[in-house]
């Protein structure tokens, strides 16, 4: 039996593509450290969208995340004005480690 996507899944994938662009176009503009957007989480409300992102420089993923924070009013601006949503969520920017973590197991299993 097949999953059947719901609207919340729909919502969250074209949100993911067009925050693709938007964060690239945001990082260039304001000088942030180089980030991703690996996954959206839309809730079920569409009021607010958990943005998942990876940093090249892990170090630097802090500085990255606030830099994201400061300017989510902007993107969601822009957000706005490239989707075709009555409402459209508050983006709401986390890290998302599990790189880092996967980097982190392939190490340990490499030292044995």
């Amino acid at each position: 039996m097949t999953k059947s996507f719901n609207r919340t899944d729909r919502i969250a994938a074209q949100l993911r593509r067009e925050l693709g662009t938007l964060v690239r176009e945001a990082v260039a503009e304001h000088g942030l450290p180089s980030v991703s957007v690996s996954d959206v989480e839309v809730t079920r409300d569409m009021a607010h969208a958990k943005v998942f992102v990876t940093a090249l420089q892990s170090e630097r993923a802090v500085e990255a995340i606030k830099g994201l924070r400061a300017v989510a009013y902007e993107i969601r601006f822009r957000l706005a004005r490239a989707v075709k949503m009555r409402h459209v969520p508050e983006l709401h920017f986390h890290y998302d480690d599990s790189v880092d973590r996967g980097e982190r197991i392939d190490q340990l299993l490499r030292d044995l």
